[in-house]
Order: structure tokens, then C-alpha cells, then sequence
């Protein structure tokens, strides 16, 4: 794509606390933006915390300026401390044009503040509502990070979600959905390598399967262990089934798989580990190796895996909650399963691989329905209209998904 005129080219400060080489959906998500901003000519920013030494303070990746900021060694949840953030981002602020927040964040406050001073517009982009896990200062960190939010959002121009479906229920971004732009989410999955599916599926079912996926953290909000329990219902009718779960296991932040070790142990070759999966083809090997992708959370804005799994041809089990059963909803490719309940869960995937082709449609449907570049163009709009600048072609997004 060539690069915008200089008249449209738009200079955007994106906000987030982690990013590369930290894999998460949020972070991904992010990073995905600010590439492909940069590729249309955009001057694009990323503000962030120096989180992994070994990365530079400051670096350009692939078209995106990258300025890392010290820590400090006292970790709050899953947050830090960023001494140097107040007039770093102020002095960055003032030579952008609009600031792309993606939240939840715990700086939001100040964002506030600095875009008031600098007169520029936030455009926040709302990955999922913070539930972190029981414990009173767990309670007093969600209730400050929800306080702080809304004190962002009331002086927001914009908000950005995946769907309409997830922000009626969202005490985060419910009350503002008179700001709200449904923008489908950014989708970015190579097409598989047939050879290497083949090693894979050889390697993980040699007595014929079949896989059930499973990508993902191993964190409460996630609730894998119901597919660990799910197991036992699908061995009724397909005894050599194996769960392959591609994520981090032991999150250090929140110890929820150490309540499961025993669970996990008792699995033994049934229960296949891989860790974080981090080049893009090895995601797409890894959906494709499986017979279906299953979800077990209590919560999900979407589920981006759920539709990266489906262009790599895999159907998806995934609960039914607010965000996360549009895919399944939208495309038909898939079952949706009761929330909290291992034996719904198990019964929904034993559905989906006795007749597993009625559960697939064609790659390029999936693909017209997530359309990357339309999902950046409608971006462009987005930030366009918050600096109150015009668009000499207006960007049309994929099919909304609600």
C-alpha cells in the first residue's frame, strides 16, 4: 500500500505497558497496529515499559519507534512501577497527533492529565475488563484500576472494542457506548505448512487422536483446568484423545496452575505442554495439527486464537459469554458450551469431532469476515475523526462483528 499524502499522514503514540517480547492477545493486538499503521506511512510510537532488560531503551522495529521505560523492582499484580512515566509521555504527547491507549492499563489517570495539558485526543482501545484472583489486595487493585479507567474515559474521544455483544455487559466500557466504534479484531495467521501438520499430529496422536487444542495462559479467567476435567467425558468416546496446550504454564503473576498440579500430573501422556509458541507459523502448524480448539473461560473480549484457529481450518468449543461466542456465532464454525461446566464442555467437543467437517467452512469466508487491512483503515477513520481531520476515501471495516 502506497503512503498517504503528508497532509494525512497522522504522527500516533500508542500506550501499553508491555509489549515485545511479552505475548499476550493485548500485546500482539498492539503490535499488530502500529506495524501495519507504520507500513501506510504513519509515524507510529510505542510507549511501554522496559520490562525485559534485554531489549534497548529505545529502537525502531519494523517501521514502529519503540521507547522502552525503566522499572522499578516492585511489581503491583501484573503492573509496575514506571518512575520517568509522567514526563516522558508529556514530552512524547506533544509531538503526536493522537494517542492510542490500550487498556486496562494502570496509567490511565495520568494519560488523562497529559492529554489535557497537550490538547491531544485518546482513542482507548479496551482489550477486556481486569478480574484478577481472589485475595484483598487483588480487590483493591480491580477497584482502583476500575476507578482510574473511567477517570480516563470521561475525557475519551473514542473506544474501540471487537463487538457490541461484550461491551453492553463491560462495567468498564458500558456507561461510554455512546463512544464506542466496533472495529473486528486484527487477524494475522500465515496458512499452515502441510508437511509440518503431518509431523505434528504424528508426533502427538501415533494411535490416531484426536487433538484437542487448547491455546492460551494457564490463568483463573481462563478456567483450563475444566478442560483437563473435559477430558474424561471425550475418553468415553474417544479414548485417545490428548490435550495440546500451547501458552505459559506457570505464570508468575498468578500461581492458579500450582491449585492444578495434581490435576495436571494425573493426565500424564493425555496432556501435552509445548510453552509459548512465538514465530506465527508455528501458531498456524499448531492449529492445523488440531482436530478442534477448545475454550474454557469465564471470560473473553473474542478470543483472537478462536479465529486464527478457524482460518487454519480447525473448529473451535468455546463458552458461551459475552465477546467470546461471536466467532462461533458468527461463522457457524464451532460449538458454544455452558460456562463453569466441564461435562457441557466435554459433551460439545465429543460433538464437534464426531462430525467435524459440518463444523468447518472455507478459509477465505472466515477471512472476508476478520479483513485485516479493512480492520486498520477503519483505525485510520477512527484516529482521522479524533484529530477532527478529514479522509478523502473513507475506510469500510469487515462486517461489524455484535
Amino acid at each position: 500500500m502506497s503512503a498517504p499524502p503528508a497532509a494525512d499522514r497522522l504522527r500516533i503514540l500508542v500506550c501499553l505497558l508491555y509489549y515485545l517480547p511479552h505475548r499476550s492477545g493485548l500485546t500482539i493486538y498492539a503490535q499488530r497496529l502500529a506495524e501495519r499503521l507504520a507500513a501506510r506511512g504513519h509515524e507510529v510510537t510505542v510507549v511501554c515499559s522496559r520490562h525485559d532488560r534485554g531489549r534497548p531503551a529505545e529502537s525502531v522495529e519494523n517501521g514502529v519507534r519503540v521507547v522502552r521505560l525503566p522499572i522499578l523492582p516492585l511489581a503491583v499484580s501484573r503492573g509496575f512501577f514506571l518512575p520517568t512515566y509522567p514526563w516522558s509521555v508529556l514530552r512524547l504527547m506533544r509531538t503526536h497527533d493522537v494517542v492510542s491507549v490500550h487498556t486496562p492499563m494502570l496509567e490511565t489517570p495520568l494519560l488523562r492529565l497529559m492529554a489535557a495539558i497537550t490538547g491531544k485526543p485518546l482513542v482507548v482501545t479496551h482489550h477486556a475488563d481486569l478480574v484478577l484472583p481472589k485475595g484483598l489486595g487483588n480487590r483493591i487493585v480491580n477497584r482502583l484500576m476500575l476507578a482510574f479507567h473511567h477517570f480516563m474515559c470521561r475525557a475519551a474521544t473514542r473506544f474501540v472494542h471487537h463487538t457490541r455483544d461484550y461491551a453492553e455487559g463491560s462495567i468498564w466500557i458500558g456507561p461510554y457506548l455512546d463512544k464506542l466504534e466496533v472495529i473486528p479484531p486484527l487477524i494475522d495467521v500465515p496458512a499452515p505448512d502441510p508437511a509440518q501438520v503431518r509431523e505434528l499430529r504424528a508426533r502427538w496422536a501415533p494411535d490416531g487422536g484426536p487433538v484437542i487444542g487448547y491455546a492460551g495462559r494457564f490463568v483463573e479467567e481462563k478456567r483450563p483446568e475444566l478442560l483437563l476435567q473435559a477430558l474424561d467425558v471425550v475418553a468415553r468416546e474417544f479414548p485417545h484423545a490428548r490435550l495440546v496446550f500451547a501458552g505459559q504454564h506457570d505464570v508468575p503473576y498468578e500461581r492458579y496452575s500450582l491449585l492444578h498440579r495434581d490435576l495436571v500430573a494425573s493426565l500424564g501422556e493425555r496432556l501435552i505442554l509445548l510453552g509459548v509458541l512465538t514465530e506465527p507459523q508455528q501458531m498456524a502448524n499448531f492449529y492445523a495439527a488440531c482436530d478442534v480448539l477448545a475454550m474454557a473461560s469465564d471470560r473473553e473480549c473474542l478470543g483472537l486464537v478462536q479465529v486464527e484457529a478457524m482460518l487454519c481450518g480447525t473448529p473451535v468449543v468455546m463458552t458461551d459469554v459475552r465477546g467470546g461466542r461471536m466467532p462461533v456465532r458468527q461463522t457457524g464454525m464451532g460449538k458454544l458450551a455452558p460456562p463453569g461446566d466441564s461435562q457441557g464442555i466435554g459433551a460439545a467437543i465429543v460433538e464437534v469431532l464426531r462430525d467435524r467437517q459440518r463444523f468447518v467452512r472455507p478459509r477465505a469466508e472466515i477471512a472476508r469476515r476478520y479483513d485485516l487491512e479493512a480492520s486498520i483503515g477503519a483505525y485510520e477513520e477512527v484516529f482521522r475523526r479524533a484529530c477532527g481531520a478529514t479522509q478523502r476515501v473513507p475506510a469500510t471495516a469487515a462486517a461489524p462483528v455484535r
